[in-house]
């Protein structure tokens, strides 16, 4: 029994974290009811129920509050549903219509963002949506 203990404590997992971070909250899109995506960006980054959520190579999923990281391994049964239904890589570098997007503020809440050319001007349409209320 201490052999077998002294042989665990031995053995490291290593798990490494994301080192995704932004230094300002990106802009970010409505993939699908409730789930927005970092914008044309190199690693694929959710944005749901407040929450940031990536996924690494190996298939296990992170969450962080923030997005300049503090990135923790989620357990697969408190991932969000429509997060595992995305296949991996389906919204790497994804773009939308530069028009409409998003940015998670930090108290959870939305701020939405319209931009449009009008009359050889443009118009932006600010909204802000509280946390959990936009969809």
């Amino acid at each position: 029994m201490l052999v077998l203990l002294a042989l665990f404590m031995q053995v490291q997992v290593r798990v490494s974290v994301p080192e995704v971070r932004f230094e300002v909250a990106p802009p970010m899109v409505e993939v699908q009811p409730g789930v927005l995506v970092v914008h044309d960006n190199d690693e694929e980054v959710f944005f749901v129920d407040g929450r940031y959520w990536t996924r690494s190579r190996d298939g296990r999923w992170y969450r962080a509050n923030d997005y300049r990281g503090g990135w923790v391994m989620a357990e697969p049964r408190v991932v969000p549903a429509p997060l595992v239904r995305i296949p991996p890589g389906q919204y790497k570098h994804y773009k939308s219509r530069p028009e409409k997007f998003r940015v998670a503020n930090e108290d959870g809440s939305v701020t939405e963002y319209k931009v449009k050319q009008k009359h050889g001007r443009t118009e932006v349409k600010v909204k802000e949506k509280k946390k959990g209320k936009w969809k």
